[in-house]
């Protein structure tokens, strides 16, 4: 379990939907009780607000969120949202698959490709390139990256328990980055935080402007964070907060 995160028990509403939701045992952390700034969650100490700056971008991002995600402050799929307004984000429920993401499925305005690695060969079949979404913008359809956002076994099973995403095309990210992630230690640094998936897909898929403003957003979270867990004030901007301050003429 991951540390800094808040009581589950005590939020009875989904935080995407605003359905109510089943109780939860409360869960206690290291850094639950850290005041936290209610515009970016993050420690008062190093609050994030005064760096963000929205985007856009000819694709768009749709989370589908393990709902264990939600409440973890460092969890980077909020910053996406943050950087692009039309991010949608809905919770994944097994039995209970949302009623908005269904109907957004079969408008033929979008086309959603599943963000998934091509590592098993029973939907090898589904599995497309980038070549495809620049096939569907040319096409005037509106390419969605929908990303699976939660740990790499929430995302597996995420992928192999929604009978609604089996028709759509499987799209990997392929690319050498590396994590640049700090707040939880990762299997392998090839594996991407959330954040940096969609900042890799907006890059490759033409959307250059809005892939730097999200990834020097994602450092500056990332920076701010680590210090504030080391209890210590960052006194002056990183040149990525800089940069971010420029392009909000701050």
């Amino acid at each position: 379990m991951q540390d800094d995160t808040f009581h589950d028990a005590l939020i009875d509403r989904d935080p995407a939907t605003g359905h109510p939701r089943p109780p939860r045992r409360e869960f206690k952390a290291r850094g639950s009780f850290v005041s936290r700034c209610a515009g970016c969650n993050l420690p008062v100490l190093n609050c994030l607000c005064p760096y963000r700056v929205t985007a856009t971008s000819e694709a768009r991002v749709w989370l589908l969120t393990h709902p264990l995600e939600h409440h973890k402050p460092t969890n980077t799929g909020r910053l996406i949202g943050d950087v692009l307004p039309d991010t949608e984000v809905f919770t994944w429920y097994r039995t209970a698959p949302d009623e908005r993401l269904l109907a957004l499925l079969e408008d033929n305005r979008y086309a959603p490709f599943v963000i998934f690695p091509d590592d098993q060969p029973d939907y090898a079949d589904r599995v497309v390139g980038m070549a495809r979404v620049r096939s569907e913008q040319v096409a005037n359809r509106t390419p969605v990256f929908i990303i699976l956002d939660g740990t790499w076994r929430q995302a597996r099973r995420i992928f192999r328990k929604s009978p609604y995403l089996d028709r759509l095309p499987v799209l990997p990210l392929a690319t050498e980055r590396l994590t640049r992630y700090r707040l939880r230690k990762p299997a392998s640094a090839a594996h991407l935080c959330t954040a940096e998936v969609a900042i890799e897909l907006l890059r490759q898929g033409g959307d250059t402007g809005a892939a730097e403003v999200l990834d020097d957003y994602f450092d500056a979270f990332n920076d701010s964070y680590a210090a504030s867990r080391r209890h210590e004030k960052l006194e002056a901007p990183t040149a990525a907060m800089r940069r971010l301050l420029a392009k909000a003429g701050r």
